[in-house]
């Protein structure tokens, strides 16, 4: 059985002018950003990098090879494929780890650092375990030959189709592709869309369990009936943590339409990857569909949020307001005892008495204070807020006759 290459991939939100950041890194190892140059020279020396091509191919790219028999091209949107192109059927495992690590531990890292100033990942989403697709492509195998690679790694088929140039059977992180008389080229751009396609759902779905992780913690905040003045900073500052990750969050989800309507117009206007659209085209507007849905959910937790933090805001207002009361009450009654002091004597003398009563006097004013303060911190107030049922999809019960 001849195995040619294995490619792996990602995707997450580019532009061109982070393209042309990497060009300048990858080409000079350099950056506008005052980033360590120390740092810079070790990072590209970990790449190993050979030749590197800036090209277009519906949208600009950069390609360049590597001293690892690894190739690596990074499309402006943010798409990134690594192809190995030394494998073989008995190193293949072997081969499928020394992409895998290039990409995790030498590119991966590059990257990140290359982009570590700017709005930060949300800690929610950083240290994610990503399960890659990996492409195995073989050359002119039989149906037997993929059942046993198909064997050796998942067991499970989830589809398969056909066409005079190439095969697919995939697993669920394994695609082999059989290639009957198809250009590496032409291939390519069949596992890019599967990658952009795949790693779209991938962070919708994040999105989706995020979402709810989120709305929890605000339910637990917001579910306390009493809270004690001395917890209402704290719970007012789980909330503003949770409102940035929020803000975070949403401005990387509203900015995921464009990228799909442009993967889309170039899908649909290349002739070679039309029997795949045939099969996979839905998915765009699916995609687009499941989007729609997400940006509501993280619309009703903005507000959700929002409303939890006007809540705790007002609790806090309360909780001042009355401290201000309490110790305007114990300034009042210290300035009326001085008043009476001082009407009530005819010159002031400097006596041991007189000491021993200031004294008593400021302890007493320390005491009230204190004491007013500690009421204020474990006073409990009432959350006053709507309760919903979040069993909606639960039938009621029928009355019992």
């Amino acid at each position: 059985m001849k195995i040619t290459n294995v490619y792996i991939g990602g995707w997450f939100q580019r532009t061109m002018l982070q393209l042309t950041e990497i060009y300048d890194f990858l080409r000079a190892k350099s950056s506008k950003l005052g980033l360590e140059q120390e740092k810079l020279d070790e990072l590209h020396k970990n790449l190993g990098i050979g030749k590197i091509v800036y090209g277009v191919s519906g949208e600009e790219y950069i390609e360049f090879t590597t001293a690892f028999d690894i190739a690596v091209k990074i499309y402006e949107d943010g798409l990134i494929s690594l192809n190995n192109r030394k494998v073989s059927e008995d190193t293949l495992f072997a081969d499928i780890d020394k992409v895998t690590d290039y990409y995790e531990n030498k590119l991966s890292p590059a990257l990140s650092y290359l982009f570590s100033l700017g709005a930060p990942v949300p800690k929610e989403l950083a240290n994610i375990e990503t399960v890659y697709p990996y492409f195995i492509i073989c050359d002119n195998v039989t149906k037997d030959d993929i059942s046993v690679l198909l064997s050796r790694t998942e067991k499970q088929k989830y589809f398969e189709f056909s066409n005079p140039k190439y095969d697919v059977v995939r697993g669920d992180k394994y695609y082999f592709i059989n290639n009957k008389k198809q250009s590496l080229d032409k291939i390519e751009k069949y596992i890019e869309e599967q990658i952009f396609i795949r790693e779209f759902k991938g962070q919708l779905h994040r999105y989706l369990n995020l979402h709810r992780v989120i709305w929890e913690k605000i339910d637990r905040v917001k579910e306390q009936a009493n809270v004690k003045g001395a917890d209402i900073v704290k719970f007012n500052g789980k909330l503003e943590g949770y409102a940035k990750t929020i803000n975070l969050i949403d401005g990387r989800i509203n900015q995921m339409g464009t990228y799909i309507g442009t993967r889309e117009r170039i899908a649909k206007n290349d002739a070679e990857l039309t029997e795949f659209l045939a099969i996979s085209g839905y998915r765009f507007e699916t995609l687009k569909d499941t989007l729609d849905y997400i940006k509501y959910l993280w619309d009703m937790t903005q507000t959700y949020v929002t409303s939890a933090q006007k809540l705790f805001n007002g609790l806090k207002s309360d909780v001042t307001s009355k401290s201000i009361n309490s110790l305007t009450i114990v300034t009042s009654m210290s300035a009326g005892a001085s008043i009476i002091s001082l009407l009530t004597k005819s010159e002031p003398k400097f006596t041991m008495f007189g000491v021993i009563y200031f004294f008593i006097l400021a302890v007493l004013g320390w005491g009230s204070t204190s004491l007013l303060s500690f009421i204020s911190k474990n006073r409990t107030y009432q959350i006053s807020d709507i309760s919903y049922d979040k069993n909606i999809d639960k039938p009621e019960e029928k009355e019992r006759k």
